[in-house]
């Protein structure tokens, strides 16, 4: 569930205010957990190589934004195929970066520490931190949406965008500042996804991005709020059934 939110809160922002259901984001999720493999395959702690897989995601999701997504928009491409051009970045991303990596699974070198025993739930100190960490990149996103200029500027994008670009807000900006974050969440996402797995290969997010579509539909599309309760619940039943 905690794995979900962080995938599920930025890719229903994406959608908010950018308007693209962007269904490449498993594919930079894959991406993201290589680059941060990299490093960690090469000695470097795995949350030190966090920072690559956070920073990959963040540039690939601008890098789509600018180079691939934004054209077609300008184009006036419809909402069913920009979803398609989505799905085709997907192929790209997913067996581009298997050419790359190989078909085998890979895994992080890392301790998961103690288990912690909470009546019949048994935790490692990763998980734990996992879910510590979710709580508190969903308190910054909250904070980020109710308190601040941009979040301000991102609701009133999402609602209107041609009434806030009257209205003097800088909408081209906010889209690529949205793109950022969220392509920032998406690969800590990525990174988490494939650290509570285990071991992970290219092709490990295709199965979760339908978990994630789950999630973003069951809150509503576009309610980061809804997103965080949808994970809530989907994470929750998965594991349970």
């Amino acid at each position: 569930a905690a794995v979900l939110a962080l995938a599920a809160v930025g890719f229903t922002l994406q959608f908010a205010v950018t308007d693209v259901l962007n269904l490449a984001y498993g594919g930079v999720m894959v991406v993201s957990a290589y680059a941060a493999y990299a490093l960690n395959s090469h000695g470097v702690s795995i949350w030190i190589a966090a920072t690559a897989a956070i920073a990959t995601g963040a540039a690939l999701s601008v890098f789509l934004n600018n180079v691939i997504y934004t054209p077609f928009q300008r184009k006036g491409t419809s909402p069913i195929a920009m979803v398609i051009v989505a799905l085709g970045m997907t192929l790209i991303l997913v067996f581009g970066t298997q050419a790359l990596a190989g078909p085998t699974n890979v895994s992080y070198t890392l301790s998961q520490g103690k288990l912690v025993k909470v009546g019949s739930i048994e935790l490692t100190v990763v998980q734990l931190g996992i879910i510590g960490l979710s709580v508190v990149v969903m308190l910054a996103v909250h904070s980020l949406i109710r308190y601040t200029r941009l979040g301000k500027a991102m609701r009133a994008t999402a609602a209107n965008r041609n009434l806030a670009r009257n209205c003097g807000i800088r909408t081209d900006r906010v889209v690529m500042l949205t793109w950022l974050i969220t392509g920032a969440l998406c690969g800590l996402a990525g990174l988490t996804f494939a650290i509570n797995s285990g071991t992970f290969g290219a092709t490990s997010t295709d199965i979760f991005l339908v978990l994630i579509l789950a999630a973003v539909f069951l809150g509503g599309p576009g309610q980061p709020y809804g997103a965080m309760l949808g994970a809530l619940v989907i994470g929750l039943a998965t594991e349970v059934s």
